[in-house]
């Protein structure tokens, strides 16, 4: 009697779960590949589709609309088409492509769409946002007034890179672009600034190097790295920078501060141009379509400084293009250095010269400049770009013949030093401490006479040194604050101590590997 009591009451609430659907005729427009290839597909009969919708192809593959026409449109594939042949259906979302965003993307390697690429679980998205997402408008902007330490000293001294601002890294191929963009995220470890790097059409190899020195020598628990490597599809190209924006955004509108490396949008714009010419879009100078400069104007226009009112939060960005030959005027680099806040440009000619890193520094600018520098660094650097400019002139006159002049001589013992300073081995980031003590030091003549060897060991020995021995100048620094000239005085003094232990055996031993 209970089984028969129990069966009865089952159906009586099937019965009732049935009566309360409503039943009506759902239309579903399916629509039908007519052509595929070269990570295209011509598609008809979704007369309803948005530009930029997602589309479900047979077998679960996707893609999105990137061309509508009167009677077909044309979507770029974002999975491998090889599944997708010519009378395959379609069916579109009504959805814009979205990627997951949240903190537990932090320590993970993804692609544009979020997938896990490193063999972890899934991701446990906190929500799903749109990669195309509108820029922060002027009233919802803040001055950009906070450094971002990059851990360079020729960078953060010259070039000051604040927290929200737009600063391209651009010189020619095996310069030390991404060199630059990867010691600037493993000195956040000493921060709170979240990193995110997007990787565009790189080889596999080179990311794997990049992610693995991050694990080594950063703090990967506080990174995201969205790759679309040379292999991936061209649809999963074309969207990673964007894809790589939503999630640091995520963390930006939330108070957070994000540095977000684009590697790089040469190969970005290459990309873009392919997919122009495969869904047939009028080409224009260099066969990019006429949109190439607003397709990076929307993705960089992203990055700001937020009001305190939307909680203060900041997005950094770091691009990298690719030159031809130094050609600074072509049309990829012209358009980039006019949508970002300056550009730090690598020199092939200093790279060969062993000046790592190589920044032209009459070249390279950040418009965002002193603003954004730490008063007590903003000091110390004082003329010495202007002295290293003119002594890279007198250098080139020297070439001709002998200097008597006496002036003339110091002023180029003085640049030879500066050279010295500005060069720095890969992962040796400088605390901003360490910065302003060298600086001080330069400008007080306490490195005059040391070799390039003692200028190495000088740095490595220096953090542990001033730790032991300045506390008051530390402080100082640590609160964003001026130091005196007792303080300048002082650290100069330390440095001039600590060079002055360095000797002939540590010099030998401070050469080291070539950086």
């Amino acid at each position: 009697m209970t089984s028969d009591s129990a069966v009865a009451d089952w159906f009586a609430a099937s019965r009732a779960a049935v009566d309360r659907v409503r039943l009506a005729p759902q239309a579903e427009a399916i629509g039908r590949v007519e052509h595929v290839a070269d990570g295209i597909a011509r598609i008809s009969g979704l007369p309803d589709v948005r530009l930029n919708e997602l589309l479900i192809f047979a077998g679960g593959r996707t893609g999105f609309a990137l061309a509508l026409d009167a009677a077909t449109i044309d979507a770029v594939l974002l999975d491998d088409g090889a599944a997708i042949e010519a009378g395959s259906p379609v069916t579109g979302t009504g959805q814009v492509v979205r990627v997951p965003v949240g903190p537990g993307l932090l320590g993970r390697v993804v692609d544009p769409l979020g997938r896990p690429l490193d063999e972890g679980e899934a991701i446990d998205a906190e929500d799903h946002h749109p990669v195309e997402r509108p820029a922060p408008a002027i009233i919802e902007r803040d001055l950009v007034s906070r450094p971002v330490e990059t851990g360079i000293l020729v960078v953060d001294a010259l070039f000051a890179l604040g927290r929200g601002q737009r600063e391209l890294i651009i010189g020619d191929r095996a310069t030390g672009k991404t060199s630059v963009a990867l010691d600037a995220i493993v000195n956040q470890k000493n921060s709170n600034v979240i990193c995110v790097y997007v990787a565009i059409g790189q080889r596999a190899t080179a990311v794997e190097r990049v992610i693995e020195a991050v694990r080594t020598h950063g703090a990967p628990e506080r990174c995201i790295f969205v790759v679309a490597s040379a292999s991936a599809a061209p649809g999963l190209q074309w969207i990673a920078p964007f894809a790589g924006f939503t999630m640091a955004e995520y963390f930006r509108d939330r108070g957070g501060h994000v540095l977000i490396v684009i590697d790089d949008l040469t190969k970005h714009a290459a990309t873009h141009r392919e997919l122009a010419l495969l869904t047939h879009e009028p080409p224009g100078r260099e066969a990019y379509p006429g949109d190439i400069f607003y397709l990076h104007a929307r993705l960089l226009e992203r990055a700001a400084r937020l009001s305190e009112k939307l909680g203060g939060g900041s997005l950094t960005a770091l691009p990298i293009a690719e030159t031809d030959a130094g050609n600074l005027s072509a049309y990829i680099p012209t358009n980039l250095i006019s949508i970002t806040d300056g550009q730090i440009v690598l020199n092939s000619r200093l790279f060969a010269a062993n000046q790592r890193p190589a920044v032209d520094v009459g070249l390279s600018v950040s418009r965002v400049g002193g603003k954004a520098q730490h008063p007590a660094l903003r000091q110390a650097s004082g003329r010495i770009r202007l002295d290293y400019a003119q002594f890279l002139e007198l250098e080139m006159f020297t070439r001709f013949g002998g200097i008597s002049d006496k002036r003339i001589k110091t002023q180029m013992v003085r640049g030879e030093h500066i050279r010295g300073l500005l060069s720095q081995p890969r992962f040796t980031t400088l605390r901003m401490l360490d910065q302003v003590a060298l600086l001080a030091a330069l400008a007080d003549g306490a490195l005059d006479g040391l070799s390039s060897a003692s200028l190495v060991t000088l740095r490595e020995r220096l953090p542990a040194f001033l730790d032991a021995n300045q506390t008051s100048a530390a402080d100082l620094i640590a609160k964003g604050e001026k130091l005196g000239d007792e303080d300048h005085a002082a650290l100069a003094a330390a440095v001039r101590r600590l060079a002055g232990d360095i000797s002939p055996a540590d010099e030998a031993d401070g050469q080291g590997p070539d950086p």
